[in-house]
Order: structure tokens, then sequence, then C-alpha cells
């Protein structure tokens, strides 16, 4: 069955828009060091690069949503693909940080959808085992982005910090074969529209899918805040890492996410998602301890190795179990909420840790992130259905 579905050219084409849904964030992290530097601004203020980038898809992400329900998946992710390259490209040119701002907001707007609309496909287009299997592969997909972007933009911006803009260029390519090529089912909504909000709030409105989605914030909290964000200050201020040397060690976490997340489908056999996510919320808390503990620069594999083993336990877990409760009529809304909640947590992320960074200190960013794990432990012991 692996090799079956992984020949299937719409999951290779779903793989095509994860892997443009995480370049926007992962790609230019190596960076901040050097955009803090070149354009004299602050590490919190270089952090906005991200929160103007997630905060549209905190907005936008419901409206597409429903929009990709009622009138198709494919209109809302062609668009959405195409402005994605044009603005991302424009971020290459402006020399203030506050134009930077502005086409970053454009760019997250262009990225509003794709993160939901993606697991969205793979919910119309497989079942049972085949969903489980097909969501770990993309997971995998997801963290083969954020390992490969983080050591290609800290190449890259070796040639200067603007050169990571082009990257986005790759989206309009694939905005085409989305076009051209994918063969998916469309929702077929002929129902008011009262009474289709009215169906997609009964799916929604279960305690199982507020703990996945509170699981979903403040996994990308911890994400975005302790990890992307403030982990290249930490390896620039503790050891003077180079952009290339802390894109490996990001690379790292990634590429022991992808490998986790490929054994998805084997290890929902063994072991219910339930106790998968509280293993990964153990492993969250350990890594972001360790962390800021570490002597040397290249010990820090150690933790980001395990970070990066409980991301890929956890994403393709709570993303299983969240497609499962959404009929297809409903199933863009209703992942596309969950898209929202994750932007909340990307834009988040850097914010809350900015408050900790700020008042304690940067090893306080990894102790409250390991203070969320352990919050989100107890929540799934004792909220998520056992069933």
């Amino acid at each position: 069955m692996t090799r079956t579905l992984l020949k299937q050219t719409n999951l290779r084409i779903i793989f095509s828009i994860t892997l443009m849904a995480v370049m926007g964030v992962s790609s230019i992290a190596p960076a901040f060091p050097q955009i803090e530097k070149v354009l004299n601004v602050s590490a919190q203020q270089v952090g906005l690069l991200i929160t103007v980038f997630t905060v549209p898809g905190v907005i936008l992400t419901p409206i597409l949503g429903v929009l990709a329900d009622r009138y198709g998946r494919k209109k809302i992710l062609v668009p959405s693909l195409l402005l994605f390259g044009v603005a991302g490209a424009a971020c290459f040119f402006p020399e203030s940080f506050q134009t930077l701002l502005l086409l970053r907001t454009l760019q997250g707007i262009g990225a509003a959808a794709l993160g939901s609309l993606n697991v969205t496909l793979i919910g119309d287009l497989y079942e049972g085992k085949e969903r489980a299997t097909a969501m770990g592969f993309n997971a995998s997909v997801l963290s083969m982005g954020t390992a490969m972007y983080p050591a290609i933009g800290g190449a890259v911006a070796l040639l200067g910090w603007n050169y990571i803009f082009l990257l986005p260029l790759l989206s309009i390519p694939v905005g085409l074969i989305v076009l051209y090529k994918l063969d998916n089912p469309e929702p077929e909504n002929d129902i008011n529209f009262k009474e289709y909000l009215g169906n997609t709030w009964r799916a929604i409105n279960q305690v199982p899918v507020y703990v996945l989605f509170t699981v979903s914030i403040i996994t990308f909290i911890m994400l975005y805040g302790a990890v992307i964000t403030y982990f290249p200050f930490l390896t620039d201020q503790s050891f003077e890492a180079s952009s290339l040397e802390i894109g490996v060690l990001m690379s790292s976490m990634s590429l022991t996410t992808a490998f986790t997340s490929s054994q998805a489908g084997r290890l929902s056999e063994l072991f219910s998602i339930r106790k998968l996510m509280l293993l990964a919320f153990i492993l969250y808390a350990i890594a972001l301890v360790l962390i800021p503990l570490m002597p040397t620069l290249w010990l820090l594999l150690l933790p980001v190795m395990i970070f990066g083993v409980a991301q890929g336990i956890n994403l393709p877990s709570f993303m299983t179990l969240l497609t499962g409760y959404a009929p297809i009529e409903n199933r863009a809304a209703f992942m596309s909420i969950n898209g929202m909640v994750l932007r909340a947590g990307q834009t988040l992320g850097p914010v809350v840790m900015a408050f900790f960074f700020g008042w304690l200190g940067i090893v306080y960013v990894y102790y409250a992130g390991a203070a969320f794990a352990i919050l989100m432990f107890l929540l799934i012991l004792f909220f998520l259905n056992r069933r």
C-alpha cells in the first residue's frame, strides 16, 4: 500500500503544496541575525517577519475554507499559490524594514489556505488506514521541507539576506500543476448557506475537537517561538554560530521529524493515537529543557533531534484525528478552522516567547516552552477521549 500511495500523482501534488506551505518561515529563519544587523532592528522586531506573515492566516483561513467547500478546492489553491510566489519574491527588493513587513503580509495572504487545504485534500481522497498513512507521509514531507529550507536558506543567505526571498517563485509552477494535473473530488454543496454553517458547527462543537485545536495552537507556539524564532539567536549568542551552522542544526530536527512521521502508519497500528500524543509532549518537554543547557554547539543535536521525534509523532496524529471528525461537504471549513488556530500559534509564538525573552532572558524561552508541553500532556491525559 505504501508504494502504491507514493506513486499516485494526486499525492505528489499535495506534497508540493505542503512544501510551499512551510517555505515562508523556515527558509528565512537562519538569516534573522543578518536582518537584525543590516536593517538595524532588534531581535524582537525581526520576529515580526513571522507575525505579519501568519496574521492573515488567522483571519482569512476560515473564510477561504468556506469558499473552498462552496466553490471548489482549486479555485482557492491556484490564486493562493500565485500570490505567495509573487509577493514573496518582491521581498527581495525593499531596503526598509517597514516595506518588507508589508510585502510579508501580502505573502501571508497567499499562504493562508495552503496549510489547511493540503490536508483537506488528503481527507477527500483517502480513508481509514490509507488516510493515516498519507497524513504521515505528508507530515514527513512537511518536515523534509522544514529540514531543507533552513539549510538552503542559510546557504543562500551567504550571498545576502534578501536572496532567500527568491525561493517562493517555485510556487508559481506548483500552482499551474494544481490547475491542470490535480484530479480531486470537489464537494457538492447544494444546501443553503445557513444549513451548511450549522452542519459545520455541529462537526466542530465537540470536546475532543477543542482539545485537538488547543494541541495545535500550543504545538506551534513552541515551534515558532522557542525553536524557529529564538534558536538562531541562542546559537548566535552562545556559540557565534554562522547562518549555515544554524541552518544545519535546524535541518537535523526536521529530518528527524520527517523520518518519524513516515512511520505514522506503523505506529498507529501499535499504539493508540492518544498514547502517541502523550509521548510526544513528554519528549517536547525534555528537549526544550535540554536546549539551553548544552555546553557546545554540536551537542545541541541531541535535544533538537528529540524535539524532531516529538513533532514526527504529534503532527500526523492530531491531523488524522481531526480529518476524521468532518464530512467532505464541511471538511475544508473544518480544517481551515484548525488552520486558523495553527496560524494563531505561529503568530503568538514569537510574541509570547519575546515576553519571556525580555523579562527573564533567552534561557526562559525554553523553560516556558517546556511548561506549555507539560500542560498539553495533562490536557490530553484528562480530556481527550480514550477511544
